[in-house]
C-alpha cells in the first residue's frame, strides 16, 4: 500500500469531523468536551500504554532525542524571523510564533502507529516526553511578553508530560502490569486517535482574519516544508535506522497543534491568526505530508 493511501483515512476523519462540525447537530459546547477527553484522559492512556511496554534502550535513543530537539530548535529560530520579515503587529506575532514548531500530536501518533506500528508508536512516545516541554516553554516565553508566568507548574500539570513520564517510569522499574488494568488502558487508547482526528476537523477555520498572505505562507512553509527537511538532515547527520527516520519526519512535517489557539487566546493574544495557521497547515498538510514520508519510505 502506497503511503498516501496509509495516511489518508487519518485526513478522511479530519474531514468528517470538519463536515459533522458544520452540518449536524454538534455544538461548539460539544467538540470542547470531546477534545478534552481526548486531551486528560484518552491520549494519555495511549501514551502511558506506549511507553510503559515498549522494550526501550535509552542509551540508544539518545540520537533520536537529540534529531527531535535539533530540528525543534531550528523551527523555533526560523518561526523568529517571521517578525522582522512579515512584520506583524507585536501581539499577532507572538500568537503566530508558535505555530512554526509545535506539533499536532493527534495526527503524529496516527501516522507513527500506522507506518511504524508498535515499535514506532513507543518511539514517538518518547520524543513527545521530551519536546512538548520544549515547545510549551518556547511558545509561553513570547506570548508572556514580561508577564509573570508560571511555566513550570503549568507543564507539571500537562497530561500528556505526566503521561510520559509515569509511562518511562514504570518500564524503567519493571512494574508489573496487571491484566485487567491494561486492558482497560487499552480500550482507552484506542478511542483516542479517532475521537482526536474528529476534533482536529471540527475545529477548521479559514476565515476571519486579515493575516497577510506573506505571514500565512512563512509560517505553513516553515511546519511543512522546513521543519521536515530540517529533520531529515539531523536524522542522516545522527544516523538514524530507517524506522527512526521516518518517526522523527513524520513529528516534523505535521500541522500545528490545536492547543496553540487555546493557549494563545488563554494569554490575551488574538486567537483567530493561530486558528487559520492551523486550519492552512493542516488542509496543506494533506499533500505534503504523504510526500514526506514517501521521501524517507
Amino acid at each position: 500500500m502506497s503511503v498516501a493511501l496509509l495516511v489518508l483515512p487519518d485526513f478522511l476523519l479530519i474531514a468528517f469531523g470538519a463536515l459533522l462540525a458544520r452540518r449536524a447537530r454538534f455544538d461548539a459546547g460539544f467538540w470542547s468536551g470531546v477534545e478534552r477527553l481526548v486531551y486528560f484522559v484518552l491520549f494519555p492512556a495511549l501514551l502511558f500504554r506506549a511507553l510503559a511496554s515498549a522494550p526501550l534502550t535509552f542509551t540508544d535513543a539518545l540520537p533520536f532525542v537529540a534529531t527531535g530537539v535539533a530540528f525543534t530548535l531550528g523551527g523555533i529560530a526560523l518561526s523568529a524571523l517571521g517578525q522582522p520579515l512579515c512584520r506583524l503587529p507585536r501581539d499577532v506575532f507572538a500568537a503566530c510564533f508558535q505555530c512554526g514548531f509545535r506539533f499536532n500530536t493527534y495526527i503524529a501518533i496516527a501516522i507513527a502507529g500506522r507506518v511504524a506500528g508498535e515499535a514506532g508508536l513507543a518511539r514517538l512516545a518518547l520524543l513527545i516526553g521530551v519536546l512538548v516541554p520544549l515547545v510549551n516553554v518556547a511558545a509561553v516565553a513570547v506570548l508572556a511578553r514580561g508577564r509573570a508566568t508560571h511555566i513550570g507548574r503549568e507543564l507539571a500539570r500537562n497530561p500528556l508530560v505526566l503521561a510520559c513520564a509515569a509511562g518511562l517510569l514504570w518500564n524503567a522499574l519493571a512494574l508489573p502490569r496487571p491484566a485487567v488494568a491494561m486492558r482497560v488502558v487499552e480500550l482507552l487508547a484506542a478511542a483516542a486517535l479517532p475521537l482526536g482526528l474528529l476534533a482536529v476537523g471540527a475545529g477548521l477555520r479559514v476565515r476571519g482574519t486579515d493575516l497577510p498572505p506573506r505571514a500565512i505562507a512563512w509560517w505553513n512553509g516553515v511546519k511543512l516544508v522546513a521543519l521536515p527537511a530540517l529533520a531529515l538532515a539531523f536524522a542522516r547527520l545522527f544516523g538514524l535506522n530507517a524506522m527512526e527516520t521516518t518517526i522523527v519526519v513524520a513529528m516534523a512535517a505535521v500541522p500545528t497543534a490545536t492547543s496553540a489557539y487555546v493557549l494563545a487566546v488563554q494569554m490575551g493574544a488574538p486567537g483567530a491568526p493561530v486558528a487559520l495557521l492551523i486550519s492552512t497547515g493542516t488542509i496543506g498538510a494533506a499533500v505534503t505530508l504523504p510526500l514526506w514520508l514517501a521521501l524517507v519510505a
